[in-house]
């Protein structure tokens, strides 16, 4: 077992892993760090820890020191900064008339770069953006373009669900969302249903997707044909595989019964298709 923290820097970033050095940190600490982009302060979410040495990647680098008052101030100095950097950019964008827009800025904790993140349609050309910028605050200057996934994660908002973006919010690292998904979970492929405010696929169906496929596994297909307990044979019309409830057109007749999954046998499964068609319209969702 080896003891470590867990530091954000990043508002819904990842979470990296320190050797806090026998010091003891809380939740919501701030501390300075040494990483590949130079010193750093980030914000301890998960306190003092013992994990398996498995799990980490070795040697774990080390907490410099809990955030002095200076510290602060510095990190104060530094959104000001960043405010005011957002700001001429996108005075330098629309003087340099570049098809791009600005989303957010990051200042290192040492000053010593200045981050502009962007999304655009097609590769920009802006290295008379980045000589602009650089004669502006004396820094080094890095652009950096993103997708609209990013883009809803560093700004965040709130989802068709009421809740706040999942990106925003918990998940880590995104996963790869397809039409099937969709379809597996029977929802309408209607694009306003199932995209999200990026644009794209809804980041929930990737994480639903597991319970899904378990159901499935063990629930009547819609065209399945089943036995009932009664001894007749029908095709299963309409399939819900969270409750299990069924309803079935028997043979030679003209009403569908209700039945659950647990009553009926599955002579032969149906099969959730995604036509050429619906997967064509709906490509572009997929896309990240």
């Amino acid at each position: 077992m080896i003891e470590i923290i867990g530091v954000r820097f990043k508002e819904g970033g990842k979470v990296y892993y320190f050797s806090p050095q026998n010091k003891q940190f809380r939740q919501g600490d701030l501390v300075i760090t040494e990483t590949a982009r130079g010193t750093e302060c980030g914000e301890v979410v998960i306190p003092n820890k013992k994990i398996p040495k498995s799990e980490v990647t070795a040697p774990l680098k080390p907490i410099l020191r809990a955030a002095t008052r200076d510290d602060r101030r510095i990190l104060e100095q530094n959104r000001r900064k960043e405010a005011r950097a957002f700001q001429v950019c996108e005075e330098k964008i629309a003087f340099r008339k570049l098809k791009m827009k600005l989303v957010d800025v990051e200042c290192t904790f040492d000053n010593s770069k200045l981050l502009f993140y962007f999304t655009a349609d097609n590769r920009v050309d802006f290295r008379e953006l980045v000589k602009d910028l650089a004669a502006v605050f004396r820094t080094r200057i890095e652009l950096r373009q993103i997708g609209v996934r990013d883009k809803a994660k560093i700004l965040g908002g709130l989802g068709i669900c009421g809740r706040e973006f999942c990106c925003k919010g918990h998940l880590l690292d995104f996963q790869p969302v397809s039409i099937r998904m969709a379809k597996e979970q029977g929802l309408s492929l209607n694009p306003t249903k199932i995209s999200g405010c990026c644009g794209r696929l809804m980041c929930c169906l990737k994480y639903e997707q597991n319970v899904y496929e378990e159901l499935l596994r063990i629930t009547p297909k819609v065209g399945a044909l089943v036995a009932l307990e009664d001894g007749t044979h029908g095709k299963v019309c309409e399939a819900n595989p969270l409750t299990g409830e069924l309803k079935i057109m028997p043979d030679k007749a003209d009403v569908p019964v209700k039945a659950h999954r647990d009553s009926v046998k599955i002579l032969r499964d149906g099969r959730i298709k995604v036509n050429q068609a619906e997967r064509k319209a709906l490509k572009s969702l997929e896309d990240q």
